[in-house]
């Protein structure tokens, strides 16, 4: 038996120990017990934090202490369990899309091989259906031959997976169908050596159920192909090669494979092409279509200067790029991990489903054993009649099963039907099915939703929280007007709070840099910046220092005004140099088109929205009143915002909408972070939920598609469960005795691939999801 990898010794404390990420692509899962018996055996190596395993996606992310293993350990270790697996190399961002199709070649393969076994074993039994005797097709030795190549052939693989796992003490689905079929098989041959015992041969059931068994197997492994659609869609995207020119614009240029482009280069895209790199016009005009990157359905106008992304295709004209970035840090490439990442993150429910069905076919065996003892001993002595029962009395030929014979007959076909009907594969589909194709139609809409168990946790959302500048409003605040305490002039003014504010990202510090480079005003060399997030920045100008920031940082360095300044709906940014206010700039920054939409919308859903915002209460309150908000917090720090949110979730489930540096800790936070495109590259990594469509609007959409996600989860769980607490005690003989009522070991099998084809057909209806107030199928 295999051990579990040993730890070396460590010297660092607990805390100290640096951990990290790794992905595994884990094949050889069939049902919701392979996952859990992955998870146990990687989480059983020291060193080893955490495990998720996804059963669609086949691929475990580990979580390790760096100093104690090797990924490619523990992919060896699983490879030796009967899970052959591999380190996820870091360009492979997606499901291995040759190896499922691959996989689905294998599936097709067996399900020939299996079809003519159910096809020639149909012949042999015309004469019972009322057609001729086909010679020697008849025959019992010609029916073992069928049974006994049916097992070697298409059932080998589901024996020796079977065996593995319940010697491991992980059986799954593989162990119930390796039981069921050769517990007939076995039987079977006995009664055809030893005759005079008086048994039934019954060698066309493990040929039909094989059959129902690969044929439902396929069917699943087509639809479970067709969920990773979004992620497939979104990997081609990338083009393959790309159009590398020197700084000459006049020259054809050479291709080159896109991996091999560098940063700073320079790309040609004609019309028609795909964007193969992130990049900056610097030549050209020309509609883009970024629909398939950011759910964006309008094409967008880029000329010199615009920025562009990969995966984007040039619809009008010639354009020439400078590449910005390329492999994995485009935007196409954080897109596609984002949502693979995602797809193999749990929803809470899943856990408690995965932990259920590692013990799933410990139950089964257990029913199938007494349900084999109880008629057996006592089932046929108390119910004497269901020895004599065929079909015919039912009236339901083909629900039911001949059961005339002795008792050990038809105790251990019971049995066989109770192990071959169970199905834990639907309850193991039930939820990362939905999660697969829900985070991949969001994807396709321009939301990347990071998991399971964000989607889970976005539709008990009660209270919605908005940050201001560049949420609710457009992030492009431009300069009404000028208020100086002192000598200087309005350019002198603006000259230094630009020379302060260059290296901030805040949309309000940004759109001061930009003033005064339109006024082709000179920034002057500051040093010893500090900047603190949603308040201001301190830096020296020469012997003094200035702050430039709102009136709180002011007030915090014990600067006061000299004269007390009325309120405004605008945003002021002072100046001060030492301990003297020199001047205030006002800025405006409109309010988004949609966002009165959107808070309405939310509203009418029975969320509470609410205001949470730095700036001064008086244009806090410009932007609250025309949109609906009636709780508004103003002036309030980023730990602050953080300590609002905290009050907030004692009674509530709350989001938090930003886009900005000082955003970040409260995005974090919340239960479930939302950030818009354009946003500050810590907002989002932090968010759990990105706009990529950078509007407000979506909001409501990413909503709305967690909530009918989530109804798919609890759709296919009732299902999954429900099928099996009725079609176990059916397939155990509970309405025999009355009703004359149960199935046949080839029914059993074909129900049990039924109900996992349903589960995954179900949540494939998500793509046909509508968003709402859109009236469009997205399908």
């Amino acid at each position: 038996m295999v051990q579990p990898l040993s730890a070396p010794s460590l010297s660092k404390p607990p805390s100290e120990i640096p951990l990290a990420l790794a992905a595994l692509d884990v094949k050889g899962m069939k049902c919701a017990g392979c996952v859990r018996a992955v998870e146990r055996q990687l989480t059983q190596n020291p060193g080893v934090l955490a495990a998720n395993v996804n059963l669609v996606t086949e691929v475990a992310v580990v979580q390790y202490e760096v100093d104690c293993l090797e990924p490619a350990a523990l992919a060896e270790y699983l490879t030796q369990r009967g899970f052959p697996s591999q380190v996820r190399a870091g360009a492979k961002t997606g499901p291995g899309i040759t190896e499922a199709d691959q996989a689905l070649q294998q599936q097709r393969r067996d399900l020939i091989v299996a079809a003519g076994l159910l096809f020639f074993s149909g012949l042999g039994h015309l004469e019972h259906l009322g057609g001729p005797v086909v010679p020697f097709l008849s025959r019992l030795e010609f029916h073992w031959l069928l049974a006994t190549l049916a097992l070697l052939i298409p059932g080998r693989d589901i024996f020796l997976d079977g065996w593995r796992s319940l010697r491991q003490g992980f059986p799954n689905m593989n162990t119930l169908v390796a039981l069921g079929t050769g517990s007939a098989y076995l039987a079977s041959s006995l009664a055809f050596c030893f005759p005079q015992w008086g048994w039934q041969c019954f060698f066309d059931e493990p040929v039909m159920l094989l059959g129902f068994i690969l044929l439902g197997r396929h069917l699943e492994g087509r639809a479970r192909h067709r969920a990773r659609a979004a992620l497939t869609s979104l990997m081609a995207l990338q083009p393959a090669t790309a159009r590398l020119l020197g700084r000459d614009l006049e020259s054809d240029g050479i291709e080159i494979p896109v991996e091999q482009v560098r940063l700073g280069e320079w790309i040609r895209v004609l019309p028609g092409e795909k964007i193969p790199v992130d990049g900056r016009v610097v030549a050209g005009y020309s509609t883009v279509d970024e629909s398939l990157v950011t759910g964006e359905s309008l094409p967008v106008l880029k000329q010199v200067g615009d920025r562009v992304m990969a995966g984007s295709c040039n619809q009008s004209s010639l354009l020439t790029l400078e590449t910005t970035q390329v492999g994995q840090n485009t935007t196409l490439a954080q897109i596609i991990q984002s949502v693979a990442e995602a797809q193999t993150r749990k929803a809470p429910i899943q856990k408690l489903v995965d932990t259920i069905a590692g013990y799933f076919a410990y139950g089964v065996m257990l029913i199938a054993l007494l349900t084999f003892l109880f008629w057996l001993l006592w089932g046929t002595q108390l119910f004497p009649q269901v020895l004599t029962l065929t079909p015919a009395h039912t009236g339901m030929a083909s629900m039911a099963m001949t059961t005339q014979g002795t008792p050990i007959l038809l105790s251990l076909r019971l049995a066989i039907a109770v192990l071959v009907v169970a199905c834990p594969c639907a309850l193991g589909l039930a939820t990362p099915t939905a999660i697969l194709v829900g985070t991949g139609v969001g994807a396709e809409r321009g939301l990347l939703i990071k998991g399971g168990d964000v989607l889970e946790k976005s539709q008990q959302l009660t209270t919605i929280v908005f940050d201001k500048t560049g949420t609710l409003t457009q992030g492009r605040p431009s300069i009404t007007d000028y208020l100086l305490f002192s000598d200087l002039a309005p350019d002198d003014l603006l000259q230094l709070l630009a020379s302060l504010e260059v290296g901030t990202r805040h949309p309000l510090a940004q759109a001061i840099v930009a003033a005064a480079e339109a006024r082709h005003l000179p920034l002057l060399t500051a040093t010893d910046f500090h900047t603190e997030p949603g308040l201001g920045v301190q830096a020296c100008l020469g012997p003094d220092t200035y702050y430039a920031g709102n009136l709180a940082w002011l007030q915090g360095h014990d600067i006061t005004l000299l004269s007390a300044v009325a309120p405004r709906p605008e945003t002021l940014i002072y100046l001060a140099k030492n301990q003297t206010c020199l001047g205030a700039i006002a800025l405006a920054d409109p309010i988004r088109l949609d966002a009165r939409e959107t808070i309405q919308a939310l509203q009418q859903r029975g969320l509470k929205t609410i205001l949470l915002t730095g700036d001064q209460e008086s244009v806090a309150q410009a932007v609250a009143a025309p949109l609906g908000l009636t709780q508004v917090y103003a002036q309030v720090s980023p730990a602050e915002k953080v300590a609002v949110i905290q009050a907030l979730q004692a009674t509530e489930v709350v989001a938090m909408v930003g886009d900005g540096i000082n955003d970040a800790p409260a995005l974090a936070q919340a239960d479930v972070g939302i950030s818009l495109r354009g946003a500050t590259e810590v907002a989002l990594e932090t968010a759990d939920i990105v706009l990529m469509t950078g509007q407000l609007k979506a909001v409501v959409t990413a909503l709305a598609l967690s909530e009918a996600t989530v109804a798919k989860i609890r759709q296919n769980l009732v299902w999954a469960l429900g099928y099996n607490l009725l079609a176990i005690p059916l397939a155990a003989g509970a309405l025999l005795p009355r009703w004359g009522l149960t199935l046949s070991p080839a029914l059993a099998a074909g129900l049990m691939a039924l109900s996992s084809v349903l589960v995954v057909t179900n949540s494939l209806t998500l793509r046909r999801w509508v968003a709402p107030g859109t009236g469009a199928d997205h399908g």
